[in-house]
């Protein structure tokens, strides 16, 4: 007999103060639909079920089945999310509020990828273009300690998902990690990687708002 279809919620991390963006820039308003609803819509491709982590206070729910107050972190906003989801989850999707533009294709890509079972998560990301340096501190200047090997980098975007097992074990610590993914990772679980897409944008500005409206009038 087939394996039963894993059953799969996500979880939509919109808990951050929007200090970059001058706002709340998870609720702001894209071509009539707000941030934050749009990605919990994109997040329906694969999850029937969508917990929205907000900022205390928040009410309204975007179009999520749950709403639940983010934490003082990304990460302690995550363990909230997923302390509101049932135990029966198999596949958990965490995908940030702030990407809008995720297309069903990403979050497609990375739930298939936990079809083999050798897999705890799977990440999108895009190559990087930009030559990166890592740099130190001394005596007050900056300067270059050592060139990173572009062809070995990415930049990480959101959907991730992950067995539902692997994150709240990983979770469970209390670490904290600037993706989940990096939580997996350090305890030893196994992350794929699979293209991302340009148009993904993270917004953080005003400027990132307006060029999600240019790429929507595109689509």
């Amino acid at each position: 007999m087939p394996s039963p279809e894993p059953v799969v919620a996500a979880i939509v991390v919109a808990g951050g103060s929007g200090t970059r963006f001058g706002g709340l820039k998870q609720f702001a308003q894209l071509e009539g639909v707000t941030v934050a609803a749009r990605s919990i819509a994109a997040c329906r491709a694969v999850a029937p079920t969508v917990v929205l982590v907000a900022p205390a206070g928040t009410t309204e729910g975007h179009g999520a089945d749950a709403v639940v107050t983010g934490g003082e972190t990304r990460a302690a906003s995550v363990r909230a999310g997923l302390a509101a989801l049932k135990e029966d989850v198999d596949v958990v999707v965490v995908h940030d509020a702030a990407r809008p533009l995720a297309t069903e294709r990403l979050f497609f890509s990375v739930v298939a990828e936990l079809a083999d079972e050798r897999v705890d998560g799977a990440i999108c990301a895009v190559p990087v273009t930009d030559t990166i340096k890592r740099v130190v501190e001394i005596d007050g200047r900056r300067r270059v300690d050592t060139t990173l090997e572009r062809s070995e980098l990415v930049a990480v975007q959101t959907p991730q998902a992950f067995r539902a097992s692997a994150l709240r074990t990983a979770h469970a610590s209390g670490a904290e990690a600037t993706d989940d993914a990096a939580l997996v990772e350090a305890l030893g679980g196994l992350v794929v990687v699979v293209g991302g897409d340009d148009e993904n944008l993270k917004l953080t500005s005003p400027v990132d708002l307006a060029a999600a409206t240019e790429i929507l009038g595109h689509r």
